[in-house]
């Protein structure tokens, strides 16, 4: 892949989990990751209901692929005809051989995650049955303001607004907007104040609801007329 020249610093936990070292912060949930993202992302922005043929979905911060694992999965599962489309920024990209160790603790996603490491490296588009994907690399300040695409649904996803502050910027929640078709959506794990105050001030209406496995809250919204 292109332009990886600011790799991920990854540390294990217990020898599975990835932390990221830059930012002090676990790539996924230590509870279930795989249930969180379906919690958070999946359900929080009804894709269960709403994905489609042409159907494009954004995010902020790819990490080891787990999101799009998923969101390929539920496509699969649910047997509709046609592509659906999907776009992630990420500043820090991990290695091929880290992102497989990493998903190796999801097996139900063995089948989606061997093609993906397979081609990870290979070029800035994945494809997965179903998925046409394309990950951008760069500063997500500077490149999603420069692309030309409108998302239907929104994963934010980057690290803890308290440890990543740049990918929760009021500026940044308002190029979400931009980039947002009608009727779009977003979810996302965090229910900080600044980063819901952020996207209510984007054009979003922003509701909080409850997170996974025992956390108070998550937030979820949808861009208003």
């Amino acid at each position: 892949m292109a332009a990886m020249d600011q790799r991920a610093d990854v540390a294990w936990r217990d020898g599975v989990i990835p932390v990221s070292t830059r930012f002090d912060d676990p790539y996924f949930s230590l509870n279930n990751g795989l249930a969180e993202t379906r919690h958070v992302f999946l359900a929080g922005n009804q894709l269960p209901d709403r994905l489609r043929d042409g159907f494009h979905v954004a995010e902020l911060g790819f990490g080891t692929g787990l999101n799009l694992l998923a969101l390929a999965a539920l496509w699969r599962d649910m047997g509709a005809p046609g592509v659906i489309r999907f776009t992630s920024f990420e500043a820090f990209p991990m290695a091929a051989a880290e992102m497989g160790r990493a998903l190796t603790a999801f097996p139900a996603l063995a089948d989606m995650a061997a093609p993906l490491v397979a081609q990870w490296g290979a070029g800035q588009r994945i494809t997965l049955p179903g998925v046409e994907a394309e990950i951008i690399i760069g500063d997500a300040r500077q490149t999603l303001s420069r692309w030309q695409g409108q998302a239907d649904a929104w994963f934010l996803d980057g690290f803890s607004p308290a440890k990543n502050p740049e990918l929760w910027s009021a500026d940044l929640m308002a190029e979400v907007a931009r980039h947002t078709a009608p009727g779009g959506t977003f979810a996302t794990y965090t229910a900080a104040g600044h980063v819901r105050r952020a996207l209510a001030a984007a054009g979003f209406a922003v509701e909080r609801a409850p997170g996974h496995a025992g956390k108070r809250h998550m937030s979820r919204g949808e861009l208003t007329p």
